[in-house]
Order: structure tokens, then sequence, then C-alpha cells
């Protein structure tokens, strides 16, 4: 559900009554923090704790109700953060990593110190030692970015998003929670659209997750709730109309030989074949034939795609392009959802369907034709827009609100740089 400036902007209105245990305390940790002048060096006593918080890494699905109560309890952190005029901005000039030197360590440990990622015990000297180390990983991880304990673009400007911004965004993104816990069945797949991530979850508990890559920002990947009822394996791939049109079209203008090196074939509205070099590429003809990908290597759904009923016609799939799971802005689709590990998930779809075990599926993935697979018992499968959440004490998660709808330009990261 998209959100508007004005929703977002008075959120902090609507759970102003908020209150989390020992706020006391925390205002005068805050306040040490906030106003602590540069201070120690390398003879400081460390704490061996990384952080004031859990793990990032965690089984508890995004949409739980101990999510629910975890992020109440980050919006009265963060209303205690704000209310104390929120943290100072870190300069972004620099690269800084693990044994640099620098007055600017300053200003970077005291905003891990407030988000939870370094304990204060570790002071404030200018060394970037081996707990900011660990204490900048811990906060790229919260935010979805590569956590290789470098300061870059991405990760200043996450860092440098005010924190009632950061307020007002864990409000709005409460709402999507508590819309949906307890709604989406005891299994069930969910695509977290800006976090580019899949979750299989099944009696609580996230089985396994998979790296996703979604709709680029003018082809967005739609909301869905649905279920998966059919897995395809080597399908065909149908190009939507869309993609004849902004994609297909203009690139058999520069190769007119690109359909047939892509293995696509083209078949008019009676289902007879029809030969590319008849059709006038100069206009948008061709947008009235059916374009078919034969399966095979090359196939854009490559091994397996996973079908169900969807208004908007999406569908989630295996890709040849492997390498878009390692990126960091994996928005590059349709609107369809590439799937990593995707046969890990299929199988686990699979289970309750009698002779698909994992061992079968990959021997009807070898034979390379095509093949429909009715699922036995429908899983459920959600596409849903959550940029902000908390699984545990100190561990608030913080995505780019890709699609802008949180309601704030300070959130649209990516497209800001």
């Amino acid at each position: 559900m998209k959100t508007s400036r004005r929703m977002f902007l008075s959120g902090a209105a609507t759970l102003a009554a908020t209150a989390i245990a020992g706020r006391a305390r925390a205002q005068d940790f805050l306040g040490d923090v906030l106003g602590a002048t540069a201070r120690g060096d390398w003879q400081v006593q460390f704490d061996a704790r990384v952080s004031n918080g859990g793990q990032v890494a965690s089984t508890l699905p995004i949409f739980s109700p101990q999510t629910v109560s975890f992020t109440e309890q980050a919006i009265g952190q963060y209303q205690n953060i704000a209310a104390q005029g929120g943290w100072q901005q870190v300069p972004d000039t620099k690269k800084l990593e693990l044994g640099v030197v620098d007055p600017d360590v300053v200003p970077l440990r005291k905003r891990l110190m407030v988000g939870g990622d370094l304990p204060q015990s570790a002071g404030f000297s200018q060394s970037f030692d081996s707990y900011v180390d660990a204490a900048l990983r811990r906060f790229q991880a919260r935010h979805g970015l590569p956590d290789d304990g470098v300061t870059g673009k991405y990760t200043f400007a996450a860092m440098n998003v005010p924190a009632q911004i950061r307020l007002n965004q864990l409000m709005t993104n409460l709402g999507r929670l508590r819309d949906k816990v307890g709604k989406l069945g005891d299994r069930y797949v969910l695509v977290n659209i800006p976090a580019a991530e899949i979750e299989a979850v099944e009696n609580g508990r996230v089985v396994s997750r998979h790296t996703a890559v979604v709709g680029k920002i003018d082809r967005q990947t739609p909301i869905v709730n649905s279920k998966i009822n059919e897995i395809i394996v080597n399908p065909y791939w149908n190009a939507p109309v869309s993609i004849v049109r902004k994609d297909i079209i203009p690139l058999m203008r520069k190769n007119p030989n690109y359909l047939k090196d892509s293995h696509i074939r083209l078949f008019a509205p009676d289902g007879s074949e029809v030969d590319p070099m008849t059709i006038d590429w100069s206009t948008e003809e061709a947008a009235k034939y059916r374009f078919r990908q034969d399966p095979g290597a090359n196939n854009a759904m490559a091994t397996v795609k996973i079908n169900f009923p969807s208004p908007d016609g999406v569908y989630m799939h295996d890709t040849p392009q492997k390498s878009l799971f390692g990126q960091l802005m994996r928005f590059d689709s349709s609107g369809c959802v590439r799937v990593q590990n995707v046969r890990d998930l299929v199988t686990w779809i699979l289970r309750d369907t009698p002779g698909w075990d994992r061992q079968h599926f990959e021997a009807a993935i070898k034979t390379g034709e095509s093949q429909s697979v009715p699922v036995t018992n429908p899983v459920p499968v959600h596409f849903l827009y959550v940029t902000a959440w908390s699984t545990g004490p100190g561990v608030v998660q913080f995505r780019d609100d890709i699609y802008h709808w949180d309601g704030a330009k300070e959130l649209e990261l990516t497209s800001a740089l």
C-alpha cells in the first residue's frame, strides 16, 4: 500500500505515546554519545562485545507478531533519538576502513553507537580499529548493503538519513506489517520488493532465503497475493507486449538476426509461424504477433518458471544471468521476479507433490523438454513492500525506498546518487 507524504510526515503523532523500558538510561547514553568530544587512543579499553544488539541474521519472518513487537520497540528507540536532535552527519568525503586513522572516524563511531552497532565503551578514538570494522559491517548488513567494512557512497547515504525520517519510515512500515501479520498462512513464499529478497516461511520460521531481482523503477513489480499452483520445467518464454515494444523491436532495428540468435520464434494470431524478415521493424507492426523463446540455456527463464494467478501476469523464474544476484541494485526486471538458487525453492514448493523430489526434478531439467507440474498443495505467495522492520532488540533493518512509496525523498537513496 502506497503512503502519501502527508501520512508519512504526520506519522509521528500516531505513536506519540509509545514507550520503551529503560528510556531514562537510554537518554543518558545518547546524551553522552551525541555530546561527546573526540577522546581516547589506542590505549582505550575496548568492550568485547561488537554491538549492543543481537545478531542481524535471523530465521524470524518479516511478517510475524514478534517482528511487529520488535518494530514497536525500535520506534520507541528512534523517538528517543529524534527527541534529542538525532545524529550528526558523518562526513562523506573519505574512504574509511580498517587501519585508517582520521578525525572523521570519530563522528563515524558516534553514528554507529547511536544506531546500536558499536558499544559506547569502544570510545571515541580516531583509529578505525577492528571494533569499528565489525560495527560498520553490522550497520551495512542491517541496511542491505555489502558488509565489506568500507565506507562508500551508499553506506554514507544510509548513515546520513536523518533520525526523524528513519522514525517516520518505521511507523509507515509498522502499518504494513500489522496489515498482513497472521493473514499469510502457515507456509508461504514472501517476496519483499525493496529488499529484493525472498523468504520461504513455514510454521513461523524462515526455512530459506533467496536473493531476488525485481522490477525496474519504470517497470515495477506489483503487489501480489496469490497461490503457486504450477511449476514449469524448461519453460517456453512468451515475451509480453511491453517488452516487445520497449526492447525487442529496438533490438531488431539494430540487429536483424536478434530473434534467430536468441532462439525466439514469431507467431501470428492464427498460430502460424512468421518469418521475421517479412516484418517492417521500423513500425510497431510486430507488437501484434507472439514472440516465443524455445527452452534452453539462453531462455530468459532458464530452467524453471513458478506460476500463480496474477492480474498483472507476473511470475517467478530462474535466469541465465546469474551475475545479477551479486549486484547491489537488483532492480533490473520488467516486473517478474528472478530467484537465486531457484531449484532449492522449487523443491520445497513441490515437497507434497508425489513423484517430484529433488532427484526427479533435476532429471527433468536435464531432458530439455518443457513440462508442466501442478502443485498438489498450492503454496501462498505474497509480493509485498517493506523498507523498515526489526527482528530483535537493536536489529533494525532499513532498505532503499526504490519505488518512492514511503513519502520522503531522503529515503530514495539510489535515485538521489
